[in-house]
């Protein structure tokens, strides 16, 4: 079982009392871009690591070095981790598209996990001591026996993305304790909102709130009562940013704790774009899980962190985005 809580170090350090350099893997992304954006408002230095296979370069904050570098090239990492010796990792570059693991489960752990190994080989050689890693919850858990799941809850994942993040864990757990390396694998649930991308696989609400913009209607696979657990991006950014200057350490859920079916996710879509569109419903998914949902509870204890955006808000935000976008 991944560690799901450690106490606190008692001496505090720079994470608690000041600004330290960090570095954002994935900062032209979805998730690190917002993260990186957060940081950079805080006063920390910031570097973005990115290889723009999907993240988007006008999405890095213009105060933050860039480096396009993709985390599978081992060279490349040590070099930016030689000359910039970040304090402080927040890694959220990753393979993420569950049907892509499915499909190619040696890409996924080639980018997932000896990406991951990459950064910290690097780390531990020029000063790392603290690493924020962009986990699930949904995927970890599997098909869960309570609702919503605590971090305690058995890791039972059914695709090899889900593995990919829970072998991260272990990894991190295992370089804490061989060189007090400190981490928070930060549990996700499904994450939405601004600048996720509606392409691919990955993404329901932007793949949604696209199509119902453009008058299309979306496929739901199934008969639609999957649930899962969404959480507004920026609810997991204060969450990120209340952790860059924690000494807390290990697994922590970041998520409703609430259940939304699919297809009363798109009935909300529906809603926040000003639009009366049926969905069509499609075969479902082979192994798709059935149900999701985790327990923000020990995050609202560590670092006094609970998602403040509800569904409702946050898809009409989300909305607005993908409309102003155009």
């Amino acid at each position: 079982m991944v560690s799901s809580e450690t106490k606190p170090r008692e001496a505090v350090d720079d994470f608690a009392s000041g600004l330290v350099k960090v570095l954002v893997t994935g900062g032209a992304g979805f998730i690190g871009s917002n993260v990186a954006d957060a940081l950079v408002a805080e006063g920390h230095e910031v570097l973005v690591v990115d290889d723009l296979s999907s993240g988007k370069r006008h999405q890095v904050p213009g105060e933050a070095r860039f480096y396009e570098v993709d985390v599978q090239d081992a060279g490349g990492i040590r070099e930016i981790f030689d000359r910039e010796k970040p304090e402080l990792l927040v890694h959220h570059a990753a393979q993420m598209d569950v049907r892509r693991s499915v499909a190619d489960p040696p890409f996924d752990a080639r980018v997932n996990v000896l990406g991951l190994l990459h950064l910290l080989e690097a780390g531990r050689d020029n000063g790392l001591r603290r690493v924020l890693f962009a986990s699930s919850g949904g995927a970890g858990y599997g098909e869960q026996d309570e609702f919503p799941a605590p971090e305690g809850h058995r890791i039972a994942p059914v695709s090899p993305y889900g593995v990919s993040k829970m072998a991260s864990e272990l990894y991190l757990s295992c370089y804490r304790a061989m060189y007090g390396l400190e981490y928070v694998a930060m549990r996700y649930a499904n994450v939405y909102g601004p600048r996720q991308d509606p392409h691919g696989e990955a993404g329901v609400v932007a793949i949604f709130t696209q199509k119902v913009l453009a008058g299309e209607a979306a496929t739901i696979n199934g008969d639609g009562r999957q649930t899962r657990d969404y959480v507004f991006v920026e609810d997991v950014v204060r969450a990120n940013v209340a952790l860059a200057s924690s000494s807390w350490c290990g697994s922590l859920n970041l998520g409703t704790g609430v259940e939304t079916d699919v297809n009363h996710l798109y009935e909300g879509i529906c809603a926040a774009c000003g639009v009366d569109l049926p969905a069509r419903h499609g075969p479902a998914k082979p192994g798709e899980q059935s149900r999701s949902a985790i327990s923000p509870r020990l995050a609202g204890e560590v670092i006094g962190w609970r998602p403040m955006t509800p569904l409702a808000e946050g898809l009409r935000r989300t909305a607005a985005f993908f409309r102003d976008r155009g």
